[in-house]
């Protein structure tokens, strides 16, 4: 097989189940938990620090009991912000909107509505967090300018200029707010994206090992099964042609073995490197003997500069080879077969032909999986597989397999 590595999530499902189960119940404890420590840190910022704002400004309500359990109520409501962050973004306004209608010192009891609307942002409740901060907002523009008049403190309009300040820390609040739900969702995106690719990755290895194993299995177990036809028919008439071929059935067996423990090892041992090369097209001779125990003699011809194959290209071509004999063996009355691979510029084609007829033993030529896995094979290196019964009768495959731009021809590779 290629040395591709199948992915992490596929080879170790248990594992990654685990880890998924994991993340899972920390976030929903995460969620679960209340944030008291950083709500108690805001509360003694919003109490004490108003009371020291209060000392600067003498024309403003001193605060008193009232003014405390605004303040209190604002903070204590971002104990729930997580969990219900509308609730907190509406709480919290209605505090500082009492907060200012009362005349109380300006500080930092804006620091609970602009928590209240980021919390309601992030968590998606875009309207209502912005009808929050807007509807405070406009209150306090009403008590500095129109109202002041009946309401606590009666010194006159806010100057136009503090008016300023108060919407540039409005559009901040806003804005750091929508930065953070777009980033969050954005992490969220390629979070999905990921796990998209992990199962599309996962399935598509899980269809290459089935591919790996049809093509190990069918054709060692078709010679097998040839072999143990013959055995049988002349175990008693000539043992010791069915000694050959109970010797020809062990060999399959025990390359197929090794074919099939060399894919368990890459599935149980990611890390490690394959034991055994790939096979590629340098080991026809070892097919061609194959078959011929199995009784079908293979011709093979090339054509053309002979290339270096990269291992994917050249593990695909020694399949498509190997495929197209098993069907011979086991679905053709021919007991020849002829091989043509031909070395075109960017370029490998393949042609097995055999004269037939169909047996009509098993399942119709080119039924099964493997005719669907060469073309799976093909397609995936941008290549076209073709099978079929021939005009003059047999049948034929015919396989196109681009090379990459960096294959080298076998002369350059020596040299």
């Amino acid at each position: 097989m290629d040395n591709a590595r199948p992915p992490w999530g596929w080879r170790r499902p248990g594992r990654a189940r685990a880890a998924d189960a994991a993340d899972g119940a920390l976030r929903r404890r995460a969620a679960g938990r209340l944030p008291w420590r950083s709500t108690a840190a805001v509360t003694v910022l919003v109490v004490v620090g108003s009371q020291a704002a209060a000392h600067a400004q003498r024309d403003r309500v001193p605060l008193d009991p009232f003014g405390h359990a605004l303040l209190l109520a604002g903070a204590l409501l971002l104990l729930v912000r997580h969990r219900c962050p509308r609730t907190t973004a509406v709480g919290t306004a209605l505090c500082c909107a009492a907060y200012v209608t009362a005349g109380y010192p300006y500080g930092p009891v804006f620091a609970t509505l602009a928590l209240g609307a980021y919390a309601a942002i992030v968590a998606g409740h875009r309207k209502v967090a912005w009808a929050a901060v807007g509807g405070v907002w406009l209150v306090h523009l009403l008590v500095a300018h129109w109202f002041y008049r009946w309401l606590p403190p009666s010194a006159g309009p806010a100057p136009w200029g503090q008016e300023v300040g108060v919407t540039a820390w409005v559009a901040a609040v806003l804005a750091v707010s929508e930065l953070v739900r777009l980033r969050c969702e954005q992490l969220a995106r390629l979070r999905a994206e990921r796990a998209a690719a992990e199962r599309r990755r996962a399935d598509e290895e899980r269809l290459r090992i089935a591919r790996e194993l049809h093509d190990v299995l069918a054709h060692s177990i078709s010679v097998i099964n040839v072999q143990a036809g013959v055995g049988l028919a002349l175990l008693d008439s000539d043992p010791e042609q069915a000694r050959t071929a109970l010797t020809t059935i062990k060999a399959a067996g025990k390359e197929a073995l090794g074919e099939v423990r060399q894919v368990l090892d890459t599935l149980r041992t990611p890390g490690d490197a394959p034991r055994a090369p790939a096979p590629g097209l340098d080991r026809l001779p070892e097919l061609t003997e194959q078959a011929g125990r199995a009784g079908l003699t293979v011709d093979i011809a090339t054509e053309g500069t002979r290339t270096a194959l990269p291992p994917g290209t050249d593990l695909a071509a020694f399949r498509i080879v190997q495929e197209a004999l098993t069907n011979t063996v086991r679905h053709s009355g021919s007991r020849t077969a002829r091989v043509r691979l031909r070395y075109a510029p960017g370029v490998l084609e393949i042609r097995v032909d055999d004269d037939g007829p169909a047996t009509g033993d098993g399942e119709p030529a080119g039924g099964g999986n493997g005719l669907a896995g060469m073309r799976e094979r093909a397609a995936a290196l941008g290549g076209t597989v073709e099978a079929g019964p021939r005009p003059d009768g047999g049948f034929r495959v015919r396989a196109r397999v681009p090379l990459t731009a960096g294959a080298r021809t076998a002369t350059e590779e020596e040299s």
